[in-house]
């Protein structure tokens, strides 16, 4: 079965998600995926690190880390913050609900990544930070298996 990890480590600003976007995409290349699965899989990591930028850190630059393992022809993401932390996680993954309106967020962020991904799994700590794990099965024969 095929292993392969990496980690990305970067300072906490918009202009670092194109980035981070490319960087896992061009990681996940090595399973031979489509073009839709590289795109799902850009948007909803895209998704989780402005989450930790705008929400996590609230315009303070620190880190963010972006990890990814492969394990046989599943893609693993984690985003890790170390900032403010989720006080209601249920409430926080409803789709439409934004803890920041005035900066017009639509507040989907968690929805499109249980669109995209075939796993989410948030955790978080109120003053300690929050992880994303997202999974998504590569290079499947129908993508309406999920």
């Amino acid at each position: 079965m095929q292993q392969n990890e990496m980690r990305l480590e970067f300072d906490s600003r918009s202009c670092n998600e194109g980035f981070v976007r490319v960087a896992v995409a061009a990681f996940m290349t090595q399973l031979n995926p489509t073009l839709e699965e590289v795109a799902d899989v850009k948007t909803a990591v895209s998704e989780a690190v402005t989450n930790a930028i705008i929400h996590g850190y609230e315009g303070a630059v620190k880190k963010v880390a972006v990890e990814c393992r492969i394990t046989g022809q599943t893609l693993e993401v984690k985003v890790k913050d170390t900032g403010k932390g989720i006080e209601d996680i249920q409430r926080a993954m409803e789709p439409l609900f934004t803890t920041k309106a005035e900066c017009d967020r639509a507040g989907m962020g968690f929805a499109f990544m249980e669109a995209f991904m075939d796993t989410l799994k948030v955790e978080s700590e109120v003053g300690k930070g929050t992880c994303v794990t997202m999974t998504r099965q590569i290079g499947r024969e129908n993508k309406f298996e999920r």
